[in-house]
Order: C-alpha cells, then structure tokens, then sequence
C-alpha cells in the first residue's frame, strides 16, 4: 500500500509557503493506518525496546497505538506544564528562543530500551530534545522513527541515535 496516497498535503499552513504534510486522512483510512502500524513495527522490531516515547502530540497518535500492538508502554513527552505529578525537563534551544518539554519523573527507568516516535522529522529540535531528556533519566536510547521526514530540513544530521521514517518529502 502507497501511504503517501493517504497523506493530505495542505498548502500555505499554518503560514504562507509552509506545505503542511496531515496524517489526518491515514488515519481515517483504516486500512491504510493499519498498514502504517505495521511498518512502524517493523522499523523498531530490530531496536527490541521496552518502551515508546511519543511527543506532542501527534507522536501519541504514532507510538501509543504502536506500544499497544507490540505490548510495550507508552511514555508521553509533553511540552511544559502539561503533566500532573513531579517531572524532568529538559530546555532547548529554537531559532528564536527556547522551548521546554517534560516528562513524568516515574515514567523512565534506568537502563530502560527507549524508541522515541513521532509523525514527523522535520528540523529535528524537538527529536533530539527528547533524546537528551530520555538520557539524563538513565533510559538507554535506542533510536527514533517518524512516519514522515522533510528530508530538505535535514533534521536528521540534528539527532545523534539511528533514525528511520517510512515516507521522505522534499520541502515542507
């Protein structure tokens, strides 16, 4: 199954010259959704993790139903001030500025197999953010995968563990 036929582009969002790549229409396309699953099971198969690590927020849609099929947990990486309970942050550095994401202090252990999923590579700050923050809580990162990557941005010379995405787009 072509996936890329289930990937609605949106031109001019969320500002003009941005091509927007929505995940929505795969997953409202059973079929198409579930063969996604598939793959992205099959892209962390070889990293045996113990745990998946989705980011806000379309990374929850990625690894949590992933975590499910493959009866692993799921750990949700949040941006700051959005999880209850005591956490870990981790601050890095935008274009302009700095951004914060967190993660419940209890939702790592040490030496945990960590595969940190989300929909979409595109600069790579936030993926590599959430590397670092799974490391400093002791987990034992074992790579990332996205179901689509905006090869032009080259976030993946951002992000210092193996990476996979099952689709690649020029711009975005």
């Amino acid at each position: 199954m072509d996936l890329k036929q289930h990937i609605r582009t949106v031109p001019d969002f969320p500002k003009p010259g941005i091509e927007f790549y929505d995940i929505s229409t795969l997953l409202a396309h059973p079929r198409a959704w579930r063969a996604c699953v598939r793959r992205l099971a099959d892209a962390v198969d070889d990293m045996q993790p113990d745990v998946l690590v989705g980011i806000e927020s379309r990374g929850f849609l990625t690894a949590a139903p992933l975590a499910l099929e493959l009866g692993l947990g799921f750990v949700m990486v949040r941006k700051k001030g959005k999880l209850p309970g005591e956490v870990v942050h981790y601050e890095y550095g935008l274009e302009y500025g700095t951004d914060t994401i967190e993660i419940q202090k209890d939702a790592i252990e040490s030496g945990q197999r960590i595969v940190i999923l989300d929909d979409l590579l595109a600069t790579g700050g936030t993926l590599a953010a959430s590397a670092a923050l799974c490391k400093q809580m002791g987990g034992d990162v074992r790579g990332a995968v996205c179901i689509i990557e905006l090869t032009d941005l080259k976030g993946r010379d951002k992000i210092n563990i193996p990476f996979t995405s099952l689709l690649k787009y020029e711009g975005g």
